[in-house]
């Protein structure tokens, strides 16, 4: 048996993107998966009829090729491509023009009517800089600013509530539902400070790079991944369920580092009493957010959207209004059903 110097327990982006930091630093690495298939959030699968491949969590990727570290992996050396859709997203509206992001700055500002302006003065600014902003914002939250400037930038409006931005900055509802349905992906009321950093942060980085798919499904991205941490050497094993450090126990040297890419609660019962009792109970009470509901279909042919110009997006936000928006956020932060 080979005898590894490190080890990774969780197969998603994450535990992936550590193996390989770890395997380009020169360590022996294996990954443990308990799953057939690695990937985490990042599987694709035919759920409902053979052929037809569908995205198991995440589908869109502005930050697989925004981000320093993907951007340093030439993944696409190992099988990736990436597929940039016409219209990045659409927003449609019952009773205002649809919303639209294109890669173009210019092109989404003259179609938001009155907003033309607001928008390059709220976006114009951190696209432009969005490299700088990100190499900030992926550092660990204790460090010395590279581009402090960038960063308190960015940081004045990113504190702001989405609700109370788009009130302020924005006028015409299509303007509004648009910002909203960036915001949301944060998963909590519009009303909440910070909401805003997400709209801000996806309409840049879409301006910058695009919100491109991978071809063949997000289960591509992670394969690439894989297919270059094992020409490092590592060893990936799938369907190999950990339950206890003292499984993995002879398969590692002395000392070697055991890193969790797992939901807290498998990190509290897997490491045991390698942790303390006082941060076990901690990950045990973690407090969960709301969930998420998906649902995948099979069409036999095009949606008849109203505006046929939905048709060219790669991504659609259904959520209506601003208004529509935050009281949907507020309820499912609230337990209620929306």
């Amino acid at each position: 048996m080979t005898i590894r110097d490190a080890a990774v327990i969780g197969s998603g982006p994450n535990g992936l993107a550590a193996a390989i930091r770890l395997a380009e630093a020169g360590r022996s690495v294996v990954v443990y998966e308990a799953a057939e298939t690695i990937g985490g959030g990042m599987r694709s699968l035919e759920l409902v009829e053979p052929g037809t491949v569908h995205d198991v969590c995440s589908a869109v990727h502005p930050f697989g090729i925004a981000s320093p570290f993907f951007a340093s992996l030439r993944l696409e050396q190992f099988g990736l491509r990436w597929i940039h859709p016409e219209v990045l997203c659409a927003h449609p509206m019952d009773s205002h023009p649809t919303g639209m992001l294109f890669q173009d700055l210019e092109t989404t500002a003259s179609r938001l009517g009155r907003d033309d302006a607001a928008w390059r003065r709220l976006i114009g600014w951190p696209s432009k800089h969005i490299e700088a902003l990100l190499d900030e914002i992926y550092q660990p939250l204790a460090h010395v600013p590279r581009s402090p400037v960038v960063l308190a930038r960015f940081g004045i409006g990113a504190l702001a509530p989405a609700e109370v931005v788009a009130r302020r900055a924005f006028s015409e509802p299509t303007t509004q539902g648009l910002w909203a349905g960036m915001a949301a992906h944060t998963i909590a009321p519009l009303s909440s400070p910070l909401t805003s950093a997400a709209a801000i942060l996806l309409t840049a980085v879409g301006h910058k790079v695009g919100w491109p798919i991978a071809e063949g499904g997000s289960q591509s991205i992670a394969n690439a991944m894989a297919a270059y941490l094992e020409s490092m050497g590592a060893t990936i094993e799938t369907g190999r369920e950990i339950t206890s450090l003292d499984e993995i126990d002879g398969e590692l040297a002395a000392g070697a580092p055991v890193l969790f890419d797992t939901s807290p609660s498998a990190l509290a019962s897997i490491a045991g009493d390698a942790l303390p009792q006082k941060f076990r109970k901690r990950l045990n009470g973690w407090k969960r957010g709301p969930g998420v509901f998906k649902v995948d279909f099979v069409c036999s042919e095009p949606v008849p959207w109203t505006d046929p110009e939905v048709a060219q997006a790669g991504t659609i936000h259904l959520g209506g209004t601003l208004e529509q928006i935050a009281e949907s956020e507020a309820d499912a932060w609230a337990g209620r059903v929306s």
